[in-house]
């Protein structure tokens, strides 16, 4: 008989790594082709209300009403078109709010971590002092100060996330500023400029580009905290944390109006994390 091949366990780590990376990067590209084509995909407008089709149920359940899929809510909006163009609001937040705290944050970090000396003390001591803030309290500060709308909450989540970058980027930049690389690339003669973007960012790069798809997670999330307490855009436009802070009064009578957003934002934000772990696990230069 054949001796049954012992399992790698580096192998078994790829496998894994590739089916979260499928699962997540395909939740994530339904998504964004749902929030593209919301205008003709959504069944019915998400705007508009009819109090006689109030808190209809899912198709499946007895009672429903044709052409609304997922049901309606207590003023007769129809869920799944609330969900559909909520996402565009998210993936906004997500994509506009993680790159650009992405951009500050890892700037920060590089020039903290490769220069060091005086550059880095200033630095570390701001992000100490920023991260002394209870993040959700700065938020809803900053947002009662610059007034509800998209872009008070993408600078709100800019304004207090980037020293997360800051901090990982800036041990990284140290780990790899010590290697023999970047003193052959000195005795070479490149300069400390070059240095840093030609030879210290690349190798930076896997763990920013995870980074960045954990902190569009946290974006979403962010922006549907903002949404369930009514600081974010108005109260009409559809968002995730609006639909589940309104599903919250009611979910004994209607308990989809809570459930299905609350999914959604769930699928959202796990896909984001699970597609930075899968691509952390693909760019380990041990598991490489």
């Amino acid at each position: 008989m054949a001796e049954a091949k012992p399992i790698d366990g580096r192998s078994l780590v790829r496998r894994r790594a590739g089916l979260r990376l499928w699962l997540s990067a395909g939740w994530l590209t339904l998504l964004c082709a749902v929030a593209l084509f919301a205008p003709w995909i959504a069944p019915k407008d998400p705007l508009a209300q009819d109090l006689f089709l109030g808190r209809l149920p899912p198709f499946w359940v007895q009672g429903s009403e044709s052409g609304y899929w997922l049901g309606t809510d207590s003023l007769g909006r129809d869920v799944l078109s609330r969900i559909i163009y909520g996402a565009r609001l998210a993936l906004i937040v997500a994509l506009v709010a993680g790159s650009v705290t992405c951009v500050i944050g890892a700037m920060f970090g590089l020039l903290a971590g490769f220069l060091r000396g005086w550059v880095d003390m200033v630095i570390s001591r701001l992000i100490d002092i920023w991260m002394a803030f209870p993040p959700v309290l700065f938020s809803i500060l900053l947002i009662a100060v610059l007034g509800p709308g998209l872009w008070s909450i993408i600078i709100a989540i800019v304004v207090i996330d980037w020293t997360r970058f800051a901090r990982v980027v800036r041990a990284e930049a140290m780990a790899q500023g010590a290697m023999d690389y970047v003193a052959s690339a000195r005795v070479a003669g490149r300069g400390r400029l070059g240095t840093m973007l030609r030879e210290i960012l690349p190798n930076v790069l896997p763990t920013i580009v995870v980074l960045l798809t954990l902190e569009m997670g946290i974006a979403v999330i962010v922006e549907a905290i903002l949404s369930f307490v009514n600081l974010s855009i108005s109260t009409d436009d559809p968002t995730w944390g609006g639909m589940i802070a309104e599903g919250r009064t009611s979910v004994h009578q209607a308990w989809w109006v809570l459930v299905f957003p609350l999914v959604t934002l769930f699928l959202t934000v796990l896909s984001f994390s699970q597609l930075g772990e899968g691509l952390k696990d693909r760019f380990d230069p041990v598991l490489r």
